[in-house]
């Protein structure tokens, strides 16, 4: 059975709030070190199918600026090291 969440990339609008988002999400161990090495260290060690679905992540790139990108980085590479995580980004058209 996969563990999928979904995560609002619209709503951060700091590292911190990144973090937090990250540590709700996918349930990150007490260790978490609230940084990208960290984050990809629990990824790439999870032991259980996961699936991360990030909401617009145009608007967090915006938001965090090269942050973001990197962010995005370590999040592929963690799903092309580890097959039991996955990371879909999703792009939603704004509801008025």
């Amino acid at each position: 059975m996969t563990m999928m969440t979904v995560m609002e990339g619209g709503n951060i609008r700091t590292r911190d709030e990144l973090h937090d988002a990250l540590i709700r999400a996918l349930n990150l161990p007490t260790w978490y070190g609230r940084n990208l090495d960290a984050l990809h260290d629990c990824l790439t060690a999870l032991n259980t199918d996961t699936e991360l679905r990030l909401l617009h992540p145009a608007r967090l790139e915006e938001a965090l600026g090269d942050y973001a990108v990197s962010l995005l980085n370590v999040l592929r590479d963690a799903a092309a090291k580890n097959p039991r995580f996955r990371v879909t980004l999703e792009s939603r058209s704004e509801r008025v």
